[in-house]
């Protein structure tokens, strides 16, 4: 085991609810959806930051501060900040181009648009412990980040930096952010600075007309494999059953497979004859002179 100096970083989605009519259709489009969102943010974490592990809808990360000066910890924290700023960009780039795809309507991809992304930052020892060809991080800074998800914020987007990482990078260089303080369960009070990221106002796009999926459009037709793909080896029980906070967890065998493929095949039918009703509506009204 070894103690080393590092950035923490914990980068979480939330949005769906448990309270969402779920069935099997819509959870596993609503788990392919937030693996298609942590992978936008992860394909955007470079050097010095290292995904430890994904857990559930959120993903674990920290940068090693081996140097001992404080300068080059100082201008690796101020790395890893604008890395965060770069993940609210790539999450939201990817929300839109989740939309625009209009895979189904299901409520997995009816609520794509609520799904909001919150970054937590700390500065901390933390012990390597190393299994067979796994690392693991240890200790009680690695316990505090995870227990600031639970917190006061009254937003559904942020950036929250304890007072140990804004000492050491500055912050955003845009004055400084708001002062708070958070309990964290079984560690006290903990002083935290927040950064409201400025409101992303590239409109989402609307959703389509009721149309059957056209293989014109390769992008649709690759995230529809992608998500079908991800049913088949998830109901196999080929894919880790994921422990999504924001979802239930349910346990999926054959039969579950059975049902995603026969109510898809339902919807898109449902979906033709609305869009073909529609037409003839279109057509069947008189001009206007």
């Amino acid at each position: 085991m070894e103690i080393k100096r590092v950035a923490l970083v914990m980068a979480d989605i939330s949005g769906y609810t448990r309270f969402m009519k779920i069935h099997t259709m819509s959870l596993l489009h609503a788990e392919a959806i937030i693996t298609e969102l942590l992978e936008a943010v992860l394909d955007h974490a470079e050097f010095p930051l290292t995904l430890s592990k994904l857990e559930g809808d959120a993903a674990f990360m920290y940068a090693t501060l081996e140097d001992d000066s404080q300068a080059s910890a100082a201008a690796a924290t101020r790395d890893i900040l604008r890395q965060v700023t770069a993940f609210f960009e790539a999450f939201h780039a990817k929300e839109r181009a989740l939309i625009a795809c209009d895979t189904c309507r299901c409520e997995g991809c009816n609520h794509i648009a609520e799904l909001k992304l919150k970054a937590f930052l700390h500065v901390g020892e933390v012990a390597f412990k190393k299994i067979r060809q796994f690392e693991e991080l240890a200790g009680e800074d690695v316990i505090l980040i995870h227990r600031l998800l639970k917190n006061t914020v009254p937003a559904k987007e942020y950036i929250l930096l304890t007072e140990r990482f804004y000492e050491l990078s500055g912050g955003f260089g845009e004055g400084p952010l708001e002062a708070r303080t958070e309990e964290a369960e079984g560690l006290g009070p903990v002083a935290v600075r927040v950064h409201y990221p400025a409101e992303d106002t590239t409109p989402l796009p609307p959703r389509p007309a009721p149309a059957p999926p056209s293989p014109d459009n390769p992008e649709l037709m690759a995230l529809a494999n992608r998500m079908n793909d991800y049913a088949v080896k998830r109901a196999l029980g080929r894919v880790e059953q994921p422990r999504f906070s924001h979802l239930p967890n349910v346990k999926l065998g054959p039969a579950s497979l059975l049902s995603y493929f026969v109510v898809g095949i339902g919807n898109n039918l449902m979906e033709a004859i609305h869009y073909r009703l529609q037409r003839k509506a279109r057509g069947s009204r008189p001009m206007l002179s």
